[in-house]
């Protein structure tokens, strides 16, 4: 019979301590257990086993040469247990090592910069590695540690926090505004040209339409896959662009191109490996993207 699966660790620490201690009543101690409890795991041991560890004499114990025999792989055990013990209590515990941040590069240029120099403050042992990629890039294959989203993530192993949305809204520069023609309204916007985005024009153009504009894919002349190079071409007054707020307050060479315009909501989501989130150089890291993007999103105008 394999007795493999039956084995149970509580048991066998009961054995070792009985060995160590001498009795039943000094391992009882050292485990803080009463002592019945402790003679019931022993025997549980020997039951399981089908083999005797201890022969009673008088009131003493005396290892069996069964018992013997069990002593050394037994320790080994223990030794192992001790170390894994202490490695996932050193990497639950330590705000040391590397931790990876995937966010789109629009993200990863304009509003990551002054998260990293606090967290350089906050956890100085800590080396972040910035994956800036427009893919919703892959935590369950570990490419990054920590994602920051638009969407919610659907697999069942993350865990996620929404934070508050931001908004975009469209800009261009002062000159290319000037041509449109001031004051903005939605039949200028409708004539005016665009920046794309390769993988979702679509969606952009069906959601200006919900806010009044008169638009079709006919207004996006240039598409882009790169959030930083469309807003470059945004920043150098070639085309108007949707960008959030928080980004643009940032770039002084562009204006608000529709001021009555609300915006659209931009939902954003820090989600990281469930089982990644117990270490804590993550969640240091996962709680400060949390505090910091919630402020970086609601500036103050």
């Amino acid at each position: 019979m394999d007795y493999r699966s039956d084995l149970d660790w509580n048991q066998m620490r009961a054995f070792l301590a009985t060995v160590e201690a001498g009795s039943l009543s000094g391992a009882a101690r050292k485990l803080g257990l009463t002592q019945p409890t402790l003679g019931r795991q022993v025997a549980a041991l020997e039951k399981g086993l089908g083999v005797t560890l201890f022969e009673r004499v008088g009131r003493g114990l005396v290892l069996t040469q069964a018992g013997r025999e069990l002593v050394a792989p037994l320790r080994a055990m223990g030794e192992a247990s001790d170390t894994i013990a202490l490695v996932a209590s050193r990497q639950s515990q330590s705000v040391e090592g590397l931790v990876r941040i995937t966010a789109s590069d629009v993200y990863a240029q304009y509003l990551l910069p002054p998260i990293l120099m606090k967290l350089r403050q906050v956890a100085p042992g800590i080396v972040v590695d910035v994956v800036a990629s427009n893919e919703v890039e892959d935590l369950i294959r570990r490419k990054a540690d920590i994602a920051i989203r638009h969407v919610p993530p659907q697999e069942a192993e993350l865990i996620a926090r929404r934070l508050p949305d931001t908004v975009a809204k469209i800009y261009g520069t002062p000159e290319l505004i000037d041509r449109i023609g001031r004051p903005v309204d939605e039949r200028a916007l409708s004539r005016a040209d665009f920046v794309g985005y390769s993988e979702s024009v679509d969606l952009v153009v069906a959601e200006l339409q919900r806010n009044g504009l008169s638009l079709s894919a006919a207004n996006f002349p240039l598409l882009t896959n790169s959030g930083l190079v469309a807003w470059d071409w945004v920043r150098r007054g070639m085309l108007l662009g949707l960008m959030m707020k928080a980004v643009a307050d940032r770039t002084p060479e562009v204006e608000d191109a529709w001021p009555g315009f609300a915006g659209v909501p931009v939902p954003t989501w820090l989600a990281t490996h469930r089982e990644l989130r117990t270490a804590r150089r993550i969640r240091v890291v996962f709680d400060l993207l949390a505090e910091a993007l919630t402020e970086a999103s609601h500036p103050a105008n």
